[in-house]
């Protein structure tokens, strides 16, 4: 009961990294927002765990977020999880794809950190910490890789952005760090995989490219995801946290 009494919020809830991280969230005893733009994957997540309410948001509407906040007890986490992958190179980025990037995988951090870190100072003035989680990625905010400039130009914006949160509100007990996995085994890359011109191939070479040989599994993760939203991370802030399997070794 790691996150017990305490209350965190969610996005992108509905798949993947996102549920895997409600779930262990509400398994270690938190109170769990899960906000997703998908009702259909939203709404059987209650069934995995006690203590998950859940509500659709589309996390590039302010007046929804801002919405959402003004109704939600103030939290003590926030992990901004939402995203998306675009593929290609810089000649093959359209002004529509770069805009979107940006706006789903960087803009809508700030709006969901704009919104809710106010109630996330008063928790923190309570109880000595409160904790925001962006998620990030290896992939080229670290490590560059090809057909990702888009992606990895967005998730380096991430790492800008948790920092400048991190040394503002440091002050005010207020955490903020970035999660910054591998290649991990989610609907999102299954849908990446089956989209590749050879699918066989193109699982082939994600796992190549893991010195585990293994893809990321999402337990892989959400350790880390409730270790950095509880108090045994109350020492941690503005970090870029590496859970890759090697590949940045």
């Amino acid at each position: 009961m790691r996150l017990e009494g305490k209350t965190i919020l969610i996005s992108a809830a509905g798949q993947g990294m996102g549920r895997a991280s409600a779930i262990a969230c509400a398994r270690e005893g938190a109170k769990v927002i899960a906000v997703d733009i998908n009702e259909d994957t939203l709404d059987t997540l209650p069934s995995e765990a006690d203590g998950i309410e859940v509500h659709k948001l589309d996390v590039r509407d302010r007046a929804a977020i801002d919405a959402l906040a003004s109704k939600v007890a103030d939290l003590d986490g926030l992990f901004n999880c939402a995203g998306f992958v675009h593929n290609g190179t810089v000649l093959d980025i359209t002004e529509e794809d770069w805009a979107f990037s940006f706006e789903l995988n960087v803009t809508s951090m700030y709006r969901m950190t704009q919104a809710f870190l106010p109630g996330m100072i008063r928790r923190a003035e309570a109880t000595g910490t409160a904790a925001i989680l962006n998620m990030s990625s290896m992939a080229s905010s670290i490590k560059g890789f090809p057909m990702r400039t888009a992606y990895g130009t967005t998730k380096a914006a991430v790492l800008g952005l948790t920092k400048g949160i991190a040394a503002d509100f440091v002050g005010k007990g207020i955490r903020c760090n970035a999660l910054c996995p591998g290649t991990v085994d989610t609907p999102s890359l299954r849908g990446r995989i089956a989209s590749a011109p050879d699918p066989v191939e193109a699982e082939k070479n994600f796992i190549a490219r893991q010195p585990m040989g293994r893809l990321a599994s999402v337990d892989d993760m959400t350790p880390m995801v409730v270790y950095l939203l509880s108090d045994e991370s109350s020492y941690v802030t503005g970090q870029a946290m590496l859970v890759d399997g090697g590949v940045t070794i």
